[in-house]
């Protein structure tokens, strides 16, 4: 497929980009300093753009098959940063007409259909206390994408961290059952599997081990 990548340069966004060269896909890695973006191969195009400058992302976008939007909020926070984003990505994909978006999230996001336990309600606590307004930009963000009428899908993790592609993780909503980690590498797997099987469509899994 060709698939424009939101936040390539970093994170689980970084390892998209990778993943999905090694599988065959073309790529557009939007970024917003090329020159520090050191991935390089014959189907990648590095695209310069700030994901809420309207006019780059839609560029960015025309042409594409599918969207991942693997983008986390700035260091100092950008106010607003995350909606503006979604709201650019959704209405660029509505003039391209391009109906697949797999975005990501934090599993601070919460959906009815979780069933919290004591860890969770305490890492929740912590995020609103500590990050509030990078909490409720996430959850904006979120919301955006559920008012679209895409083939949307928002996967959310938990705490991310470097480690091996193992491929193996569990996909569900917060529960019991739920971890409190995840490898950047697996979190790019399971982005890059659903893109195409589609097999959460129109909901937002948690993916942890």
């Amino acid at each position: 497929m060709k698939i424009v990548v939101f936040g390539a340069s970093r994170g689980v966004g970084l390892k998209v980009v990778e993943q999905a060269l090694e599988a065959g896909h073309t790529v557009t890695a939007f970024v917003r300093s090329p020159e520090k973006f050191g991935v390089k191969h014959a189907n990648l195009t590095v695209f310069k753009g700030d994901s809420m400058d309207a006019i780059a992302v839609e560029n960015a976008i025309a042409g594409q098959e599918a969207v991942i939007s693997a983008l986390g909020p700035s260091r100092p926070p950008v106010p607003h940063m995350m909606e503006i984003s979604a709201k650019n990505i959704v209405a660029g994909m509505k003039k391209h007409r391009i109906r697949r978006l797999v975005s990501t999230t934090g599993a601070g996001v919460r959906q009815p259909e979780d069933q919290p336990k004591l860890i969770d309600h305490f890492i929740g606590f912590l995020l609103n206390l500590l990050a509030k307004d990078v909490v409720l930009d996430s959850a904006a963000n979120v919301k955006v994408i559920q008012a679209s009428d895409l083939e949307w899908t928002v996967v959310r993790y938990p705490r991310l961290m470097d480690g091996e592609h193992t491929r193996k993780y569990q996909i569900g909503f917060v529960s019991k059952e739920s971890g409190t980690q995840l490898s950047r590498a697996d979190g790019a797997d399971f982005v890059l599997k659903e893109l195409t099987e589609k097999k959460w469509l129109n909901k937002l899994p948690l993916v942890s081990y």
